[in-house]
Protein backbone atom coordinates (compact mmCIF):
# COMPACT_ATOMS: atom_id res chain seq x y z
CA UNK A 1 0.00 0.00 0.00
CA UNK A 2 1.40 3.76 -0.70
CA UNK A 3 2.23 5.95 1.47
CA UNK A 4 -1.02 8.65 1.77
CA UNK A 5 0.43 12.32 0.34
CA UNK A 6 -1.18 15.31 -0.25
CA UNK A 7 0.22 16.01 -3.72
CA UNK A 8 -2.14 13.22 -4.35
CA UNK A 9 -5.17 14.99 -4.46
CA UNK A 10 -6.81 16.61 -7.24
CA UNK A 11 -7.69 20.01 -6.19
CA UNK A 12 -3.65 20.24 -5.20
CA UNK A 13 -2.67 19.16 -8.86
CA UNK A 14 -4.96 21.63 -9.84
CA UNK A 15 -4.04 24.77 -7.73
CA UNK A 16 -0.09 23.92 -8.34
CA UNK A 17 -0.79 23.24 -12.90
CA UNK A 18 -2.02 25.50 -15.31
CA UNK A 19 -5.37 23.30 -15.53
CA UNK A 20 -8.07 26.04 -14.01
CA UNK A 21 -10.88 24.46 -14.51
CA UNK A 22 -9.93 21.17 -13.75
CA UNK A 23 -10.62 19.12 -16.91
CA UNK A 24 -6.92 18.45 -17.96
CA UNK A 25 -3.96 16.37 -16.24
CA UNK A 26 -5.08 17.40 -12.58
CA UNK A 27 -7.93 15.21 -12.20
CA UNK A 28 -6.24 12.36 -14.15
CA UNK A 29 -5.93 9.26 -12.39
CA UNK A 30 -3.58 6.27 -13.29
CA UNK A 31 -6.65 4.20 -14.20
CA UNK A 32 -8.23 7.08 -15.99
CA UNK A 33 -5.17 7.57 -18.08
CA UNK A 34 -4.70 4.12 -19.35
CA UNK A 35 -8.79 3.93 -20.29
CA UNK A 36 -9.76 3.78 -23.56
CA UNK A 37 -13.19 3.73 -25.32
CA UNK A 38 -14.89 0.18 -25.64
CA UNK A 39 -15.78 1.20 -29.61
CA UNK A 40 -12.35 1.94 -30.53
CA UNK A 41 -11.61 -1.29 -32.71
CA UNK A 42 -14.99 -1.01 -34.27
CA UNK A 43 -14.39 -1.44 -38.33
CA UNK A 44 -17.39 0.90 -39.17
CA UNK A 45 -20.42 2.88 -37.13
CA UNK A 46 -24.17 2.31 -38.57
CA UNK A 47 -26.86 4.36 -37.68
CA UNK A 48 -30.11 2.85 -37.37
CA UNK A 49 -33.35 2.99 -35.42
CA UNK A 50 -34.15 1.73 -32.37
CA UNK A 51 -36.04 -1.22 -32.95
CA UNK A 52 -38.50 -1.59 -29.96
CA UNK A 53 -41.08 1.32 -29.78
CA UNK A 54 -42.77 3.89 -31.68
CA UNK A 55 -40.73 6.87 -31.20
CA UNK A 56 -37.88 6.41 -33.54
CA UNK A 57 -35.18 6.67 -31.44
CA UNK A 58 -31.73 6.79 -33.17
CA UNK A 59 -28.84 4.67 -33.01
CA UNK A 60 -25.29 4.17 -33.19
CA UNK A 61 -24.32 0.62 -34.23
CA UNK A 62 -20.35 -0.10 -33.78
CA UNK A 63 -19.57 -3.23 -35.65
CA UNK A 64 -16.31 -4.38 -36.24
CA UNK A 65 -15.56 -8.30 -38.12
CA UNK A 66 -19.63 -7.92 -39.27
CA UNK A 67 -20.59 -8.68 -35.53
CA UNK A 68 -22.15 -5.83 -33.55
CA UNK A 69 -19.80 -5.04 -30.88
CA UNK A 70 -22.13 -2.01 -28.88
CA UNK A 71 -25.16 0.21 -29.40
CA UNK A 72 -25.45 3.71 -28.20
CA UNK A 73 -27.91 6.96 -28.76
CA UNK A 74 -27.29 9.07 -31.81
CA UNK A 75 -26.63 12.43 -30.56
CA UNK A 76 -27.13 13.62 -34.08
CA UNK A 77 -30.44 12.26 -34.27
CA UNK A 78 -33.28 15.34 -33.70
CA UNK A 79 -35.57 12.91 -31.84
CA UNK A 80 -33.87 11.71 -29.08
CA UNK A 81 -30.62 13.71 -29.25
CA UNK A 82 -27.99 10.70 -28.12
CA UNK A 83 -30.57 9.00 -25.36
CA UNK A 84 -32.01 6.21 -25.35
CA UNK A 85 -34.89 4.29 -22.67
CA UNK A 86 -33.74 0.89 -21.16
CA UNK A 87 -34.23 -1.30 -23.94
CA UNK A 88 -33.03 0.47 -26.54
CA UNK A 89 -29.53 0.67 -24.67
CA UNK A 90 -29.89 -3.18 -24.30
CA UNK A 91 -30.97 -3.84 -27.78
CA UNK A 92 -27.84 -5.15 -28.55
CA UNK A 93 -28.36 -8.21 -26.16
CA UNK A 94 -31.35 -8.18 -29.01
CA UNK A 95 -28.98 -9.04 -31.80
CA UNK A 96 -26.16 -10.99 -29.68
CA UNK A 97 -27.89 -13.38 -27.76
CA UNK A 98 -26.99 -16.79 -27.67
CA UNK A 99 -30.74 -17.72 -27.59
CA UNK A 100 -31.84 -16.09 -30.70
CA UNK A 101 -33.47 -17.95 -33.28
CA UNK A 102 -31.77 -17.90 -37.16
CA UNK A 103 -33.70 -20.99 -37.96
CA UNK A 104 -36.84 -21.08 -39.62
CA UNK A 105 -38.99 -23.50 -37.06
CA UNK A 106 -42.20 -25.60 -37.93
CA UNK A 107 -44.52 -28.01 -35.56
CA UNK A 108 -46.90 -29.45 -37.52
CA UNK A 109 -50.53 -29.29 -36.48
CA UNK A 110 -50.94 -31.93 -33.45
CA UNK A 111 -46.91 -32.62 -33.51
CA UNK A 112 -44.84 -32.94 -30.65
CA UNK A 113 -41.29 -31.76 -32.33
CA UNK A 114 -39.81 -28.41 -34.21
CA UNK A 115 -38.65 -29.34 -37.80
CA UNK A 116 -36.69 -26.97 -39.41
CA UNK A 117 -38.20 -25.87 -42.91
CA UNK A 118 -36.00 -23.70 -45.83
CA UNK A 119 -36.97 -19.77 -46.34
CA UNK A 120 -38.45 -20.54 -49.77
CA UNK A 121 -41.36 -23.33 -48.39
CA UNK A 122 -42.16 -21.61 -45.25
CA UNK A 123 -42.80 -18.46 -46.98
CA UNK A 124 -44.88 -20.90 -49.37
CA UNK A 125 -46.70 -21.56 -46.92
CA UNK A 126 -47.69 -18.04 -45.25
CA UNK A 127 -48.78 -17.42 -48.64
CA UNK A 128 -51.16 -20.43 -49.61
CA UNK A 129 -52.40 -19.95 -46.05
CA UNK A 130 -52.90 -16.26 -46.11
CA UNK A 131 -54.49 -16.35 -49.72
CA UNK A 132 -56.82 -19.40 -48.36
CA UNK A 133 -57.73 -17.37 -45.24
CA UNK A 134 -58.67 -13.84 -47.12
CA UNK A 135 -60.79 -16.15 -49.80
CA UNK A 136 -62.79 -17.96 -47.60
CA UNK A 137 -63.78 -15.30 -44.66
CA UNK A 138 -64.20 -12.36 -47.55
CA UNK A 139 -67.19 -9.96 -46.96
CA UNK A 140 -68.74 -7.82 -49.52
CA UNK A 141 -71.72 -6.20 -47.88
CA UNK A 142 -72.77 -6.07 -43.78
CA UNK A 143 -75.63 -7.82 -42.92
CA UNK A 144 -77.04 -4.15 -43.58
CA UNK A 145 -76.14 -4.21 -46.76
CA UNK A 146 -74.04 -1.49 -47.09
CA UNK A 147 -70.67 -2.32 -48.73
CA UNK A 148 -67.31 -3.76 -46.82
CA UNK A 149 -64.81 -5.30 -48.87
CA UNK A 150 -63.11 -7.14 -45.97
CA UNK A 151 -61.92 -9.85 -44.45
CA UNK A 152 -62.71 -10.91 -41.06
CA UNK A 153 -60.02 -14.08 -41.62
CA UNK A 154 -56.90 -12.07 -41.40
CA UNK A 155 -55.81 -9.91 -38.58
CA UNK A 156 -52.15 -8.56 -37.81
CA UNK A 157 -50.74 -7.76 -34.31
CA UNK A 158 -47.06 -5.66 -34.92
CA UNK A 159 -44.69 -6.45 -32.28
CA UNK A 160 -42.72 -4.19 -30.39
CA UNK A 161 -39.35 -5.33 -31.78
CA UNK A 162 -40.51 -3.49 -34.83
CA UNK A 163 -40.17 0.31 -36.22
CA UNK A 164 -42.65 2.43 -37.48
CA UNK A 165 -41.46 2.13 -41.05
CA UNK A 166 -42.24 -1.86 -40.86
CA UNK A 167 -45.69 -0.98 -39.02
CA UNK A 168 -46.40 1.43 -41.89
CA UNK A 169 -45.84 -0.79 -44.14
CA UNK A 170 -47.33 -4.24 -42.46
CA UNK A 171 -50.90 -1.35 -42.03
CA UNK A 172 -50.53 -0.42 -45.66
CA UNK A 173 -50.39 -4.74 -46.47
CA UNK A 174 -52.99 -5.38 -44.64
CA UNK A 175 -55.33 -2.97 -45.35
CA UNK A 176 -54.76 -3.88 -49.17
CA UNK A 177 -55.60 -6.85 -48.62
CA UNK A 178 -59.23 -6.29 -46.77
CA UNK A 179 -58.06 -6.82 -43.61
CA UNK A 180 -59.52 -4.35 -40.37
CA UNK A 181 -58.02 -5.89 -37.46
CA UNK A 182 -54.52 -4.75 -37.35
CA UNK A 183 -52.64 -3.46 -34.06
CA UNK A 184 -49.23 -2.83 -33.08
CA UNK A 185 -47.66 -3.31 -30.03
CA UNK A 186 -45.77 -0.56 -29.65
CA UNK A 187 -49.21 1.54 -29.45
CA UNK A 188 -50.47 -0.29 -26.74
Amino acid sequence: MSRFSMLGWPVLRQALSNDTQGRGPAVASPKSQHMRPRTEDADKVVQSVCPYCAVGCGQRIFVKDDEVIHIEGDPDSPISRGRLCPKGAASEQLVNTPSRQKKILYRRPYGTDWEELDLETAMDMIVDRFLEARENHWEDFDEYGSPVNRTMGIASLGGATIDNEENYLIKKLFSAAGAVQIENQARI
